[in-house]
């Protein structure tokens, strides 16, 4: 038996977007290089779009296989009477060399105010079959605002000039930046996360709402599960796994330089009671979640399996040395390990040590990202019913549905030990049943096993080790408990969910501060090897508080973000159900969260940015105290456009279900500044990045700092960077010295007294953030 790398972790820069990271990772998904050749094609992307009267719209065209020779394509129109006409030329060009980039086509609308036209637009080349785009518009005296906002900036989120996606065979895959220079979970801007593909799932849903056409979420759904939802050939050995003995124990420890960490068969792991159950339910002992990160242009290298090629995207992971681990001390890795690069063992001796190592795969799920998906998919089905349209949507639903059943795993103790009052590896008892569950969202739940061609194969499954307050989801739960299509088919499913909604409630109450900000988090496995606690830590069902769940650099719970990413999830519960619990969590938090907000003029707005937590909440004993020992402060403010988008989503669903005015007007107050920060590709702000100074710092044993190799240790990347004691987080990234933007990093590189470098970021999460904010203030009072 086997099990994962430590303690996975999670760093967020300053005023920079967050995503999932977590402990392991594993196999790529085939994708368009392994599948199956198509036939010659020409084909649009989207094959469907909506737009104003008077406005634009792009959508893209490209071939489907290769040709021989050059390829004309011509763009036809096959009615509208002239209402809705190609804005450009109606020829496209394609070589052997460029047929699988999208090559742009603008739509124009004619500014009148006849009735709104509807048209298709045929892509046709010689041997090859045409594909067509249907193309409705919308009247721009009867469009709301707010509505108009949102398909103005989902055009330019959509348009393949832009470059928030990269098309797959006509899957889309969202980039977690259009920049390529980004560093923060991600260690560069054209990987992404489980967090973007639920992010691209909201942004379809609220898409099909307004208009409805449901086939973009559909698309979505059957991109993720291409390429970030293991396939059968993923996760070849799970047959072995065996539930009495879910994985082998593994300390954590606080810095990477505590590592490599021996595997400690001593330590006993509990039972797993939900594998047997979710087999018997689907038939399959595969896991149906997401894996957190991929490399979607395959920027180091590692390809397919590990094997070098350039198969994009590629599975791969950061993540996996304690909780001082940031990522500007992380060694990216391929998820499927099979010696190829690294050192003699791969990478796998920098994370565990081991008397023997096995070629493997291995996947963690980011839990908040599974959760969103599910969110959505309540909310599709909700619009999609109101519309007539839910048997549309109503097989993704159930996939919804599905995954949520196997989320159920982020409910666990990370090696299925009892819940409650757990010190000491080996002292800690077993869990059975299912009192290892703890019902809440901890930071990630993982899987892997053996290559096919191992000669004994095994394979292990782990819970986690955190819980923290940004991972909460009540309307996740409240779904997959209640509502019908999206409770799980399994047995227990639904009924774990209702437990998992009230104990999450319940943990809001225990974690909101006398301000109204709600604190970190809580842990069954304190410093991820069951170490004793401090002294009168305050308990929540027999767990610790954290104030810094998961990750220390910086501390966990520091960003606003994460309060907007739970809190609009209440306001949304609240808005639904009107359920006085989360109203009463609201009340306390939506006055604290305005009192720091301040919205100008001219696009001029400040939401919290970081915040310092002192002293901890009460013991947990069924009912909230008031928690006057815990406070917070906020200690700077900025202009994160996502998380201010999130905060207006949360005002304004808190205002629907209270009548609260002046939470409305702020909400609305922050849209209208978003609004007005609009450019060529979507809505954004500059920021600075003073940690940059962090690319090249060496290791530092006194600080902890920089990029720790064990002395002696020495392999390569994929491109041939080396890796050894001397290593930078920048001398194994050497591609990050050709990035267009570079100059500006190196310049302060080498005078860091000088101002640090700006920088303006299209993050996808947060342009649907903002995207979806304006979609709700439509729906809720448009």
């Amino acid at each position: 038996m086997r099990s994962p790398a430590p303690a996975p972790a999670r760093w967020r820069a300053p005023a920079a977007a967050l995503t999932a990271a977590i402990a392991t990772a594993a196999l790529l998904s085939p994708g368009p290089a392994q599948a199956e050749e198509p036939d010659p094609a020409v084909v649009f992307t989207p094959s469907a779009l909506s737009l104003l009267q008077g406005e634009t719209a792009t959508a893209g065209v490209r071939l489907a296989t290769s040709p021989d020779d050059d390829v004309t394509v011509t763009l036809a129109a096959d009615g509208a009477d002239g209402d809705i006409a190609i804005d450009g030329t109606t020829e496209l060009t394609f070589t052997p060399d460029d047929w699988y980039t999208p090559q742009p086509v603008t739509v124009a609308s004619a500014d009148d105010s006849g009735d709104p036209a509807t048209a298709s637009f045929t892509a046709a080349a010689e041997g090859h079959a045409p594909d067509t785009v249907e193309v409705t518009e919308l009247d721009a005296e009867t469009t709301a605002a707010s509505e108009a906002e949102f398909l103005q900036l989902y055009e330019k989120i959509k348009d393949p000039a832009s470059g928030y996606f990269r098309d797959f065979g006509g899957l889309l895959v969202p980039y977690h930046s259009v920049e390529t220079l980004m560093v923060e979970a991600p260690d560069h801007g054209h990987a992404t996360t489980s967090e973007a593909f639920s992010y691209y799932l909201w942004l379809e849903a609220s898409y099909g709402r307004i208009t409805g056409e449901w086939q973009p979420f559909n698309d979505a759904w059957a991109s993720m599960e291409q390429f970030i939802i293991p396939g059968t050939a993923d996760q070849p050995t799970n047959a072995s796994y065996d539930p009495q003995s879910p994985a082998t124990y593994i300390a954590e420890h606080p810095s990477p330089a505590d590592y490599p960490s021996p595997l400690d068969s001593t330590a006993q792991a509990g039972q797993d009671p939900l594998a047997d159950e979710l087999s018997g339910t689907y038939g399959t002992d595969e896991v149906y979640g997401m894996h957190w990160l991929l490399d979607v242009d395959n920027t180091y290298g590692y390809g397919f399996c590990g094997d070098g090629t350039d198969d994009a995207p590629a599975y791969i992971n950061t993540f996996q040395r304690g909780s001082q681990e940031s990522v500007w001390e992380t060694v990216p890795h391929p998820s499927c390990e099979t010696f190829d690069h690294g050192g003699t063992n791969g990478f796998l001796d920098l994370f565990t040590d081991d008397e023997n190592y096995s070629e493997q795969w291995r996947y963690t799920n980011a839990p908040d990202a599974d959760a969103r998906a599910v969110q959505v998919a309540f909310w599709a089905q909700q619009w999609a019913e109101e519309q007539g349209n839910g048997a549309a949507i109503a097989d993704n639903v159930a996939n919804a549905a599905k995954m949520g059943d196997y989320l159920r795993y982020a409910m666990y103790d990370k090696y299925f030990k009892e819940i409650g009052d757990c010190v000491g590896a080996s002292a800690c008892a077993p869990g059975s049943g299912k009192n290892s569950s703890h019902y809440l969202m901890s930071w990630y739940y993982s899987w892997g096993g053996a290559l096919e061609s191992a000669q004994y194969p095994w394979a292990w499954r782990i819970g986690g080790t955190a819980v923290h307050q940004g991972y909460q989801n009540v309307l996740a739960a409240y779904a997959l408990s209640e509502v019908d299509g999206l409770q799980p088919d399994s047995p227990t499913g639904a009924e774990d969910w209702g437990t998992s909604l009230d104990r999450q409630l319940e943990f809001l109450q225990w974690l909101q501060s006398a301000d109204g900000g709600i604190a970190g988090g809580a842990t069954n496995n304190w410093g991820g090897s069951y170490a004793q606690p401090p002294a009168g830590a305050a308990q929540f069902y027999g767990m610790y508080y954290d104030q810094q769940p998961v990750w220390h650099d910086p501390p966990s719970n520091r960003w606003f973000g994460f309060q907007v990413w739970n809190l609009e999830r209440v306001a949304q519960y609240y808005q639904v159900t009107g359920d006085e619990r989360a109203g009463a969590i609201l009340d306390e938090w939506v006055p604290w969260a305005m009192a720091n907000t301040t919205v100008g003029t001219g696009g001029d707005f400040q939401v919290p940015a970081d915040m310092e937590w002192s002293g901890q909440p009460d013991d947990w004993t069924g009912e909230p105290t008031g928690n006057a020992g815990l406070s917070v402060e906020v200690t700077s403010h900025g202009q994160d456009v996502g998380v201010a988008a999130a905060l207006a989503k949360t005002l304004l669903y808190y205002a629907a279900g209270s009548g609260d005015t002046e939470a409305r007007a702020m909400g609305e107050d922050l849209l209208a500044a978003l609004s007005a920060n609009a450019d060529g590709i979507g809505i954004a702000t500059p920021e600075t990045r003073a940690d940059y100074a962090r690319f090249d710092d060496p290791y530092d044993a006194s600080s902890g700092q920089g990029l720790y190799v064990p002395e002696g240790w020495s392999g390569t990347m994929a491109n041939g960077d080396p890796v050894n004691a001397d290593s930078t987080f920048l001398s194994i990234r050497s591609f990050y010295e050709d990035d267009p933007e570079w100059s500006k990093v190196q310049s302060y590189l080498d005078n860091p007294q000088g101002a640090a470098p700006e920088f303006t970021y299209h993050r996808f999460w947060a342009q649907v953030e903002i995207a979806t904010a304006f979609a709700a203030q439509d729906e809720l009072f448009g």
